[in-house]
């Protein structure tokens, strides 16, 4: 990515694409009408690639940026700021630098447990050290992983992934599942093993209507690592795919692709609903944010976003 299209990428805004289509757009004196209670801010990532340190400064494309320390560093001052929030990751936290090749993934794990992440879903690369060292390293995150279309029950991971999770934050229920992508030809069989790969549509289907309907989710997010797009391959399984034929998903967190997206963009799924698509390119490059207002009665009514550059700007 280059610098113009990093500094187009980093502006934040309001959405006035937001999930109920009849919603004027947001301005500052409006969102902040809204109580504290009534507001969930998300902050995600995408395809961290082990990138533990800033790029160095000599470096062409992305000089002296990223960084965990100084990810770190912002995280605990949105922290201080807001009392809803949820830190959540698309995948690919593996594979990259020296730090993965030595210590396997623990570092990585390690360091976002202690910026409190909530939940990930598992990339291509987190098979790289194949099933069982992704097991050894898995006790260093003190956060859930949520799988729902990769089925380990013939492996090693039976049981140490979750299909979905639900996370109460003052009231506001939050339903998250998870899809990746398919394994077969991109990861190698002794790595994944026996995982059995199912289609992300028809999951994602099944997660987000038991999580809307049964489970009564006030936002209903997918953690995808599936990709955002393939020009070359328009049929091919994506984000926006994935949009377009499902119902229910509010919001879709990806990765794979490594797209830098201008701005959260806004599908309808099969009910001409709208559902909003994240991704943050990778190296931890940016935070992703998204505010999501709601009224009293849980429905959103303002959604606002600011994909953040890491940066020298940020003290670690």
């Amino acid at each position: 990515m280059d610098r113009k299209t990093f500094l187009k990428t980093i502006t934040g805004g309001t959405l006035a694409m937001t999930l109920a289509p009849n919603l004027m757009m947001a301005d500052e004196l409006s969102l902040n009408s809204f109580s504290a209670a009534n507001k969930l801010t998300i902050l995600h990532t995408n395809d961290q690639h082990s990138r533990i340190e800033p790029f160095d400064e000599s470096y062409t494309r992305n000089p002296n940026q990223g960084g965990f320390a100084r990810r770190a560093s912002l995280i605990q001052k949105i922290r201080s700021e807001e009392n809803n929030l949820l830190l959540l990751d698309s995948g690919d936290i593996f594979q990259g630098t020296p730090y993965f090749n030595f210590f396997g993934g623990e570092l990585e794990f390690k360091l976002m447990s202690m910026m409190k992440y909530d939940a990930s879903t598992m990339g291509n690369h987190d098979f790289d050290n194949g099933l069982d060292g992704f097991l050894k390293v898995l006790p260093n995150a003190q956060f859930p992983f949520i799988c729902s279309n990769y089925d380990f029950k013939n492996t090693i991971l039976d049981g140490k992934t979750s299909q979905y999770k639900i996370f109460n934050k003052n009231g506001i229920k939050v339903g998250i599942f998870g899809v990746g992508i398919q394994l077969d030809g991109l990861v190698g069989k002794k790595q994944y093993k026996e995982t059995i790969y199912q289609d992300p549509v028809e999951v994602a289907q099944h997660y987000s209507n038991f999580l809307k309907n049964e489970k009564k989710c006030d936002l209903v997010i997918c953690l995808s690592h599936i990709g955002y797009d393939y020009r070359d391959e328009p049929e091919k399984i994506s984000d926006k795919i994935l949009a377009s034929k499902t119902e229910n998903i509010d919001l879709i967190l990806g990765g794979h692709t490594h797209t830098f997206l201008p701005e959260p963009q806004t599908f309808q799924n099969r009910q001409g609903k709208n559902v909003l698509v994240n991704q943050v390119g990778w190296a931890g490059l940016l935070l992703g944010r998204i505010d999501f207002f709601f009224d009293k009665n849980k429905n959103v009514q303002k959604i606002s976003w600011n994909n953040q550059a890491i940066d020298s700007n940020i003290k670690a």
